[in-house]
């Protein structure tokens, strides 16, 4: 299966907080991207929900509050969950994120293949 992504992903967890319907959820990305990540749950909210999340990344003080899109949700098999395209508001915002995005991948994977993931010299 060929993806056409925009993004490389790396497979990295981090805890994720949201609330749905009054109720609050705590999950784990499954991956994540520059441009969106897979959060794993039995409770994919539908596709085309805009919500508020924090994302927690380890070493730093404060979590990222982020808004993002369901663009895919699975809610049976091996990997149930909901696939989240980031919607940004303020490019500062967006550009201090990937840029944690960047040094994550080059933690988890190594800085050599993490360069060739994000395409940099």
């Amino acid at each position: 299966m060929t993806e056409n992504r925009e993004h490389a992903r790396a497979p990295i967890e981090l805890k994720v907080d949201y609330k749905k319907l009054n109720s609050f959820f705590a999950d784990y990305t499954k991956n994540i991207s520059k441009g969106g990540t897979f959060i794993k749950t039995r409770k994919a909210l539908p596709v085309g929900t805009r919500f508020l999340f924090r994302l927690t990344i380890p070493g730093r003080p404060a979590t990222f509050e982020l808004s993002g899109e369901v663009v895919h949700a699975a809610t049976g098999g091996d990997a149930p969950g909901m696939g989240i395209r980031f919607v940004w508001g303020d490019s500062r915002d967006r550009a201090e994120f990937e840029a944690t995005v960047e040094d994550l991948m080059s933690e988890s994977l190594g800085p050599q293949l993490a360069r060739r993931l994000l395409h940099k010299p």
